[in-house]
């Protein structure tokens, strides 16, 4: 895969058309690579459907989002199937050819404190995943110091980081050691905000500044493909769906003009 290839997400939350309409507009605006929402949800067309029809589309699929319900029970004591639900993703992934997934740590604004028994659940499901050739990139959500727990914990080869500008821009006031992450950054979710919540508009809409983030990940030695976290709900519901998406392709070549620039 060349540098800086753009995707964009499938969501599931558009109650103006179905998932397999914005499969289809984002394959006709231009996109090339998309990725899952992987979260094991009775939706009325299930993921396994959505990746057959995005292939059928011609749609490289970069990395699945694995969902993250309770997946603060990571960091409890009592025995959990979490570990168990996970790696059963991970090996349908790999059965479908998918290379990478994306977990979250933590869900919410308050989770158990990270711990040692944690941190061996994550360590089992990430050697799961490097047997079967599947890298595993974990994202900054809400709360800080468990992504750098993890990270400074586990040194494999197919575990990093998936970075979240949204997340980052609302939650942490854009504060990220990108130095601490230098060449562990293996996706990004690209999205904008203003600052006081996660509203996943498009890059431009919101407040971040998009010439430094560029650099602040271009000098960690981000190189991965330009992976847009959009949806076409809230904000821009009312707009065509094709409209929404050809917009959200060209801010997304412009996003690509400032990484090459940088």
């Amino acid at each position: 895969m060349n540098k800086y290839e753009l995707g964009a997400v499938i969501g599931n939350y558009d109650k103006t058309c179905t998932v397999l309409d914005t499969i289809d507009s984002i394959a006709k605006v231009g996109f090339k690579n998309t990725f899952l929402e992987w979260y094991n949800e009775d939706w009325p067309i299930s993921q396994e459907e959505q990746l057959r029809y995005a292939r059928e589309k011609g749609l490289n699929i970069i990395f699945a989002h694995l969902g993250y319900q309770n997946i603060n029970d990571l960091w409890i004591e009592e025995n959990s199937s979490i570990v168990d639900r996970y790696k059963n993703d991970i090996k349908v992934c790999a059965d479908n050819n998918i290379p990478m997934v994306v977990m979250h740590l933590t869900s919410h604004s308050v989770a158990p404190m990270y711990n040692e028994k944690g941190l061996n659940r994550i360590k089992e499901i990430c050697n799961y995943a490097k047997s079967l050739g599947i890298k595993v990139a974990f994202e900054n959500t809400k709360i800080k110091g468990y992504l750098e727990y993890v990270l400074s914990n586990i040194d494999y080869d197919n575990v990093g980081v998936c970075y979240d500008s949204g997340h980052c821009h609302a939650h942490f006031n854009d504060e990220f050691d990108f130095n601490k992450f230098k060449n562990r950054i293996f996706a990004v979710h690209l999205h904008d905000n203003d600052g006081s919540a996660d509203q996943h508009l498009l890059p431009f809409d919101g407040t971040i500044d998009w010439n430094k983030l560029a650099k602040d990940l271009k000098d960690s030695n981000y190189e991965g493909p330009l992976t847009f976290e959009i949806h076409h709900h809230r904000d821009y519901a009312n707009m065509p769906l094709d409209e929404f998406y050809q917009k959200g392709y060209e801010i997304a070549l412009k996003i690509k003009e400032i990484f090459e620039k940088q």
